[in-house]
């Protein structure tokens, strides 16, 4: 099948504060200079941010990643879970067209999406609300037929149950996901064979329902209204996940609500400890020029964590050569690491002042030496 950018995009994306947070943490789960490899939890973000995967929330990502755009492009239309096109805006469903669902009924599921969403798949609704499409094997074939609707499996389904779900979200209900027909998980019709005792004592459904109702989280997207689903490693957060462990997740969610309330609003190129309302220091702006000297720019890409579009906006402020970094104070690395918009903490965190002077000094680093030989920046 092949995937395409969708015709018409918006102008810019931006992560939202907490999201940008998240993202930033999710980097560095992994080795310096194999950053990249955050991409497709990144991708997923933004797109359940956005509700789908647009131009630019790819470039975004790539941008943040230093990767070069047609790398990310082709992470994002290689995955069929990244969605290319806009989607309904209470749910997009996704029925399983493979064999065990297709022998026990799929099509008649797809039959009513094309009725009561639209004819085709990624078509929205009329009133932009909802969206299908057939995808392969969801992997629930002992629940067949199934539809995989926002973050959830609805199972043993029948074409009238379908439609009936279909409703229920139009009218701003959520339906329990999980079996339809009364099966706790993907036990026999007939009832248990073996482990009878667990007939009793369990909790109303199997644990990935239960949690799904318990949070009333099922088809919504993220809004910024979540508990920000920060990285475990994150030493700033250890007190508060310590405290929070035994706290529901209900409580969570409310507890959230009100501090989204509370904080708004905040702009999107505030940094992430201005939100949190600690200070940032100012720093102090070095020396920058006008225009780069007679020998002409250096090639800044040769610093590690300076990629093609940042080597671009170092240059529009005035950064051409590498005796400039090389000379830059704490104080000056501080005030350029809180002014490159969308890299913050780029400057500290890959320690471009040291970089910078060894390459001022006509000497190699390991990561000029790879740049040069491999031409990773090339297109």
């Amino acid at each position: 099948m092949l995937r395409r950018l969708h015709s018409e995009q918006p102008d810019s994306f931006a992560f939202t504060p907490d999201n940008q947070a998240w993202a930033e943490a999710q980097i560095t789960k992994y080795p310096e200079g194999r950053q990249a490899s955050a991409i497709i939890p990144l991708l997923w973000r933004a797109q359940e941010q956005e509700g789908w995967l647009t131009r630019p929330a790819i470039e975004a990502v790539a941008d943040m990643l230093d990767l070069a755009y047609i790398r990310a492009l082709e992470v994002a239309s290689f995955y069929f879970m990244f969605q290319l096109q806009p989607v309904g805006s209470v749910a997009h469903i996704q029925v399983c067209g493979t064999t065990s669902c297709m022998i026990c009924g799929a099509e008649d599921l797809v039959a009513v999406c094309k009725d009561k969403i639209a004819p085709k798949a990624h078509q929205l609704s009329v009133d932009g609300k909802f969206s299908w499409e057939e995808v392969e094997c969801l992997g629930s074939c002992a629940n067949a037929p199934m539809a995989q609707i926002g973050k959830d499996y609805y199972e043993d389904l029948t074409a009238a149950r379908m439609g009936e779900i279909i409703d229920e979200l139009a009218a701003g209900t959520v339906p329990t996901p999980g079996p339809q027909n009364g099966r706790y998980a993907s036990e026999p019709l007939s009832g248990l064979t073996s482990l009878k005792e667990f007939d009793s004592g369990h909790t109303k459904y199997n644990a990935s329902v239960q949690l799904a109702t318990d949070i009333g989280d099922t088809v919504k997207r993220i809004d910024g209204a979540e508990v920000p689903l920060l990285a475990p490693w994150g030493k700033a957060n250890a007190s508060a996940d310590a405290s929070n462990a035994n706290e529901k997740p209900a409580a969570k969610v409310a507890k959230a609500k009100a501090k989204s309330k509370a904080d708004a609003p905040v702009t999107k190129n505030k940094s992430k400890e201005k939100q949190k309302g600690t200070a940032v220091p100012a720093g102090t702006k070095p020396t920058l020029l006008s225009e780069a000297r007679d020998g002409g720019a250096d090639d800044l890409k040769l610093i590690k964590g300076v990629g093609p579009k940042l080597e671009g906006v170092l240059n529009g402020i005035g950064v051409f050569h590498y005796d400039q970094i090389a000379a830059w104070s704490d104080n000056e690395v501080a005030w350029a690491d809180q002014n490159l918009v969308g890299f913050k903490g780029r400057v500290s965190r890959d320690n471009w002042v040291t970089q910078a002077q060894a390459l001022a000094r006509g000497e190699e680093t390991e990561f000029s030496q790879r740049a040069k030989k491999d031409d990773i920046y090339k297109e």
